[in-house]
């Protein structure tokens, strides 16, 4: 009994410096997060960080890859094989943007990643973002042989696509300041995904296609 607590223990409080760490990178980078900060946050002492996860290039690599876990699963899914073009394209929309709405860390992560130039950016890069791109592109250059899409230029429609759901997290603090009021309450986050579906529905698919 002692020793199935004492896992569960451990395993709770491997997650709390997880989620604390998430917060920590998100804000201050690799370079500027401090390991005290983070263990502070979690509940634990610095020897447990470095007990579960080293050191803290370790760390940020962990978070990265617990969230991007749940982004391959989420959002990389194999869709069922009955979809439509038009239908896998708007699945993969769809569940990119239900993702950032989950996790509006990932967007800042990313973004110190790439500029901080870590070698996580490649991988990240490689095992992620240039698969849900090509699938994207896939889907719309399917749809476009099939009549569905219009014909746009796959790869640019899919970075906007990309774009359109990324900035409006990434960039959430400035777009509330603008407006004047909290851009990611559920209900505005709920409205945003409708308007950005309701848009490319409208500049993507060809008059008299078949409604999605």
């Amino acid at each position: 009994m002692r020793r199935g607590r004492a896992k569960a223990e451990d395993s709770s409080t491997a997650r709390r410096i997880l989620s604390a760490a998430e917060h920590q990178f998100a804000a201050q980078g690799l370079a500027g997060a401090r390991t005290e900060e983070i263990a502070l946050a979690a509940h634990a002492n610095k020897a447990m960080l470095f007990y579960y996860f080293g050191n803290k290039s370790r760390l940020h690599r962990a978070v990265l890859e617990n969230l991007l876990r749940q982004f391959r699963a989420g959002v990389l899914a194999p869709p069922k094989k009955s979809l439509s073009p038009r239908e896998r394209f708007f699945g993969y929309v769809s569940g990119y943007f239900d993702f950032l709405a989950t996790h509006p860390n990932y967007p800042r992560l990313v973004q110190r990643a790439a500029l901080e130039g870590t070698g996580s950016f490649d991988w990240m890069v490689r095992e992620y973002f240039r698969p849900l791109h090509q699938r994207l592109a896939g889907a719309l250059e399917e749809g476009i042989a099939a009549r569905e899409f219009r014909g746009v230029d796959p790869d640019q429609a899919a970075l906007i696509t990309l774009g359109m759901a990324t900035s409006y997290f990434a960039a959430a603090p400035i777009m509330s300041r603008v407006v004047g009021r909290n851009v990611l309450t559920s209900r505005a986050i709920a409205a945003r995904k409708r308007a950005i579906l309701d848009f490319l529905d409208h500049g993507l698919v060809r008059k008299g296609a078949a409604h999605r």
